[in-house]
This record gives structure tokens, sequence and C-alpha cells, in this order.
């Protein structure tokens, strides 16, 4: 059962525009990357069922960390977002709570928007 509604949510997340997820265990970390921000994040399963995620972020070596903390429920997510240039879409960073899964996604590269507008206006 646990299979089927990772490979949903999997898919479901795959819909929307989304460059990959990936499961993560309890208390393993996983690499976030982005744009000019780098990081981990893991978590831990609560008393209450709960799920608390610990994102840690910085800019570089010597730049000082920033910390997101979140406990997630079933059906919850939580986004990371590092906004871009004018006119750029934001670097988005997704964590996803399906039943007793919990899903992260990576930014997408190309984004669908984006290779459609550069169409219409080479045209």
């Amino acid at each position: 059962m646990t299979r089927r509604s990772t490979a949903f949510a999997i898919a479901l997340l795959a819909t929307t525009g989304v460059a990959s997820a990936s499961e993560l265990p309890p208390e393993n970390g996983y690499s976030i990357h982005l744009d000019r921000f780098n990081g981990a994040v893991y978590y831990t399963v609560e008393k209450d069922g709960g799920y608390r995620v610990v994102a840690t972020m910085a800019s570089g070596e010597e730049a000082q960390p920033i910390r997101f903390v979140s406990t997630l429920g079933p059906g919850q997510r939580l986004m990371i977002s590092v906004p871009r240039a004018v006119g750029q879409p934001s670097a988005d960073f997704e964590i996803l709570r399906h039943g007793e899964v919990l899903l992260v996604q990576e930014p997408s590269v190309t984004l669908i928007d984006n290779v459609s507008t550069s169409a219409i206006i080479e045209e």
C-alpha cells in the first residue's frame, strides 16, 4: 500500500512541472540546491505523529545559515522559495507529506511557461 501511495504522490508531483521527487526516510539527510543557496533537510517523527521537518541553508561557507522548521501532518506541504530577477520564476523546493511518506522535490530546470513564452516572442 505504501509503494502505491508513493508512486501516486510522485506521479502527482510530476504532473505539476516538477523535475523530480524523492522519498526521504526519517532522520536521513537530503541535499538542497536552490539558486545560490545550498543546504540540507531531514525530519523526525514526533510523538503526536507529526513529521518535524528541518531545513538549513546558506549562500556560502562564510554566510550565516538560515533554518526552516515545520511540523507536517498528512497531506501538508512546505515550500522554500528563492526569488530571482524580475521576469524569472522563483526557485522552489517543496516537501510533501503523503500519508506516512515524505517526498522532496527539486525545482524544475525549465518551466513550460518560459518555453512557450520564448517561442511566442521569437516568432
